[in-house]
């Protein structure tokens, strides 16, 4: 396993077009070739004002760097190993809870589904874009994250304004808190009928992953078998 700090930098003032803002950042994806992406497009402090001090690509991963680094705004992935972005923050909130030196959480996923987005937001993080932003775009929406704004990407906010102002918003659901978010895929999957060998190849994990996912949420939430939880899906309107 690589090392949960690699790409940590020591600090460097920014100068030029950055003015006189600075922000430290951790990147939490569990895809390389993303945070590369994402490090080469921001991370060039002089001029962006943004500092990388850390990378992570799985849940235990960037609990221990985030602990070790403390930056000012974590972007973090929804989906990752471990439990999802969700996990992160519930084992980071004190950190968030810090009223000195507290730490920011921006989502940043490909995904713009309703679940992942009222998740991570109930959980804490500061705002959600979707990876379609662009480089500068992500940049402000750090430093305004840094600033205590809430940011979320266009299609997204009148989405979250309506999802918790609502009466209509989805009420806390204990059963459902109770799962991970890659257990929430694969219930998802599995209750629109997916078989097993289908659900690995999209997740990119093995079958005995997923049959121990299966396992794991017919466990928690005291079902039978997996026509029990196509039904228990459908009655919260998960497919």
């Amino acid at each position: 396993m690589s090392d949960p700090t690699e790409g940590t930098a020591e600090p460097v003032e920014p100068t030029g077009g950055a003015g006189e803002r600075h922000v430290r950042v951790v990147l939490v994806d569990d895809h390389r070739m993303f945070r590369t992406g994402v490090q080469a497009e921001i991370g060039q402090t002089e001029q962006t004002g943004v500092e990388v001090v850390g990378e992570a690509a799985d849940v235990d991963q960037a609990v221990t760097v985030i602990t070790a680094t403390r930056p000012e705004v974590v972007l973090l992935d929804v989906h990752l190993p471990g439990g999802g972005g969700v996990e992160v923050l519930r084992r980071c909130a004190p950190l968030m809870a810090d009223a000195d030196q507290p730490v920011r959480f921006l989502a940043l996923s490909v995904s713009d589904a309703a679940e992942d987005v009222i998740g991570v937001i109930r959980g804490g993080a500061r705002g959600y874009v979707t990876k379609t932003i662009t480089g500068s775009d992500l940049i402000n929406s750090i430093f305004r994250v840094q600033e205590g704004d809430a940011v979320f990407s266009p299609r997204l906010a009148g989405f979250v304004l309506d999802a918790f102002a609502s009466t209509d918003a989805p009420p806390v659901d204990e059963d459902l808190d109770r799962l991970t978010q890659r257990e929430r895929e694969v219930l998802r999957l599995i209750a629109r009928g997916y078989a097993y060998k289908e659900i690995a190849k999209q997740l990119f994990i093995s079958v005995k992953t997923v049959e121990s996912h299966v396992s794991a949420v017919l466990r928690k939430l005291q079902l039978s078998n997996r026509h029990e939880l196509t039904r228990w899906a459908t009655a919260r309107r998960l497919v």
